[in-house]
């Protein structure tokens, strides 16, 4: 690009403002820019998703780990034939990206990389596909193969249908328990010693558009808070001032990403949650020999080969290893055909696919309605809600996803005969088909990770989060008549649980006459820092899990792994709380409800509450030295503490997956009236990657105290 290094520049929050002759010229400024201040998370993650971290990083056995489930998910694939399906109007934006990405890097590389010996690649339109992979799957699409997986972990700890239509109703047609205790798993949710054996062991987003008939302005308002990991520097996102002559656009962008995620223009906004659609499956298959069985409609079969792949993992200073993969038209195999029996082969839709994403996204800069944008991101392949907004007035929702054709009855949740072609996906939905909608008669729209279905042609979602955020979020809009940014700031912020209102409508009388039991009667249902009420209510919660799932179902030791080692109550707690709430169940076993909140309160209540913000505290780890450096080298930052609960608009769970702390926080905060050239944000972190910069955690305190900075045009 010509006027790259002239058309970069920051405003005095250090966000980047590119400009360009045209799209083009925006693209490469774009690639420019992340590679100058996210070169390192960039890079990084090219090496995380090509499954190298053993290869370029270090050869610990967590690496290896790392490594192989990379490369069992095998993104990197087929990048180059994917590349050769972009328009030739995408395929201009992805190669200027790239061109102003390797500008940077043929100048110099991040430091940290040239420490640890690592010379990377330029940047290629194939590492942008594989990012559209790794953003689709991880810690969101993967929650559900999961609860999938743990579906047959609990079939085979010996729960019965009864208890799983409880957790699952309408949802499990075609379980045959007796086909799924004989699978053998190889990777588990919960590591089977744990379980108990009974007798008598992601990723969240609020977004809402209100329509200009509830606003002071009269024009839309947007808003979208984005639940991810908080504590890891630098942040997540990206934030992005472009312009050509007379356009412009404000957005949030992910290095490595040629895609503007969420933002506005002069005409449209749009954002983002994660919508639980249900594009994972898992398959009963029956091998020998290195083969599976295969019957036709007939009901005559024959045993077919897999696919053997195999790859080479090398080590920095070691032997490399070689894993293999067993692969069919189902997915990969969990475990080694060469032994007889029943395993698991689990396929997720989007694998492979990444260009028709990147083709939708790159008409948005120039879309002016909410329409337009609904048919452009309605064809993105990964799983998202997005909610939009135009200036015009209208306001819309559209979810994207590949969503399989299933037989009928088929949801999707329960591993079925693979052997049965009845069973094989049929397709995939039409967008127009996904949950949608258009101006409502509400004069608003809301989603917080709820079910959704009741929106759509065909069920996308067999399990999701619960809907309290989304129910407070929309009675605030209701209650408050016409409002501002300055509502949209306060139910951001907003502290405040339905789901604690009503579990303590069943509990106050249940309550004893003791300090504890009546600071918990007194609680304001608030989850700030100071209040002692949200500790106690949490201590119940969990007490209330232990007697119900521990004593009378999963075993104890299982339920307090699910709740110490896994995201499993915090991504599909709504399941579990079908039966919390239930006057009666066979989860009970036997005794009244009463008995056993009770007994979970008295011990909940045996011991002084700290303020919920003592307990609530994360440190922001750098995601290659994290708590590797001295601390004064300020590499990591914190801790810091995180108010909110699992059911507050205002998230903040915290809990340990895959071996290390996480978190589900607002990493940015967007809001933007479409009467105003204006977009108000927060963003969880800074600006940029490099450490001794003034950026590198330039919004941070800002972010900790609720408050926003005002990014416009031309500033």
């Amino acid at each position: 690009m010509k006027r790259t290094e002239q058309s970069f520049r920051r405003d005095r929050w250090g966000v980047a403002h590119v400009r360009g002759n045209d799209l083009q010229d925006v693209y490469r400024g774009l690639g420019c820019a992340h590679a100058r201040d996210r070169g390192l998370q960039m890079l990084f993650m090219r090496i995380l998703g090509q499954g190298r971290v053993s290869e370029c990083l270090d050869a610990r056995d967590g690496s290896l780990a790392i490594d192989t489930f990379f490369r069992k998910m095998n993104w990197s694939a087929g990048m180059d034939v994917q590349a050769t399906k972009f328009t030739p109007e995408t395929r201009a934006l992805i190669d200027a990206y790239c061109d102003g990405a390797n500008a940077v890097f043929a100048r110099s590389i991040p430091w940290e990389l040239k420490l640890l010996g690592c010379r990377p690649e330029p940047w290629t339109a194939a590492d942008s596909l594989l990012f559209t992979q790794m953003t689709g799957y991880l810690t969101l699409a993967q929650g559900q193969a999961e609860i999938e997986r743990f579906i047959v972990e609990m079939v085979q700890a010996g729960i019965s249908r009864e208890k799983l239509e409880e957790l699952f109703p309408g949802r499990l047609e075609g379980l045959d328990i007796d086909l799924l205790r004989g699978v053998r798993l190889g990777e588990r949710v919960v590591p089977a010693e744990l379980f108990t054996s009974f007798g008598a062991r992601m990723m969240a987003s609020n977004n809402w558009v209100v329509s200009g008939s509830r606003t002071v302005s009269g024009f839309p308002i947007f808003s979208n808070d984005i639940h991810l990991e908080v504590n890891r520097l630098p942040a997540v996102w990206y934030e992005v001032v472009a312009e050509t002559p007379g356009r412009w656009v404000i957005a949030a962008t992910m290095p490595g990403l040629p895609v503007l995620i969420a933002g506005r223009t002069s005409d449209l906004a749009w954002g983002v949650t994660y919508p639980y659609l249900d594009a994972s499956d898992s398959w009963v298959e029956r091998c020998r020999d290195g083969k599976y069985w295969r019957e036709d409609r007939s009901g005559s079969g024959e045993w077919k080969e897999f696919r053997r792949r195999t790859a080479t993992i090398r080590r920095k200073g070691k032997d490399s290893v070689e894993v293999t993969f067993w692969e069919n038209d189902h997915g990969v195999l969990d475990g080694d055909p060469s032994r007889e029996g029943l395993y698991l082969a689990t396929r997720w839709a989007v694998s492979g696919s990444g260009a028709a994403s990147l083709n939708a996204f790159a008409g948005i800069f120039q879309a002016r309605s909410v329409e337009e944008g609904r048919d452009l991101l309605g064809r993105a392949e990964t799983a998202w809600s997005w909610g939009f907004a135009d200036r015009r007035g209208s306001i819309g929702f559209q979810m994207s996803g590949l969503l399989p054709r299933r037989r009928p009855g088929a949801s999707g949740l329960v591993a079925l005969p693979g052997w049965d072609p009845r069973n094989d996906w049929q397709g995939y939905a039409d967008p127009t088909e996904l949950p949608r909608a258009l101006n409502p008669s509400e004069g608003f729209l809301v989603t917080a990770n709820q079910d959704l279905n009741r929106l759509g042609v065909l069920p996308a979602s067999t399990v999701a989060m619960g809907a309290w955020r989304a129910d407070r979020i929309a009675s605030q809009l209701a209650k408050r008549g016409k409002v501002g940014v300055d509502d949209m700031k306060s139910i951001q912020a907003d502290l405040y649980s339905t789901e604690a209102e009503a579990y303590l409508a069943i509990l106050r009388p249940l309550l004893p006459d003791t300090p504890a039991g009546r600071a918990l009667a007194a609680w304001d249902c608030c989850y700030d820092s100071a209040s002692h009420g949200a500790t106690l209510f949490e201590r119940f919660y969990r007490e209330l899990r232990r007697e119900v799932f521990g004593r009378n179902g999963l075993g104890e030791k299982a339920v307090a792994f699910l709740d110490a080692e896994t995201g499993v109550f915090t991504d599909f707690y709504d399941s579990f709380e079908k039966v919390l709430l239930s006057a009666d169940s066979a989860w009970f076993g036997g005794e009244k409800r009463e008995a056993i909140w009770r007994r979970a309160a008295e011990r909940a209540l045996a011991q002084p509450a700290e303020p919920w913000g003592r307990s609530r505290r994360v440190t922001m780890s750098h995601i290659l030295f994290g708590g590797k450096m001295p601390r004064f080298l300020g590499f990591d930052r914190g801790p810091i503490m995180l108010p909110g609960g699992r059911a507050t608009v205002h998230q903040g769970q915290i809990y340990r997956s895959a071996g290390r702390v996480t978190c589900f926080a607002p990493s940015i905060r967007i809001i933007t009236d479409l009467g105003e050239d204006e977009v108000h944000t927060a963003l969880a972190g800074g600006v940029t990657d490099r450490r001794f910069s003034r950026w590198y955690v330039s919004d941070l305190k800002r972010w900790l105290r609720g408050e926003y900075k005002r990014l416009t045009p031309g500033a």
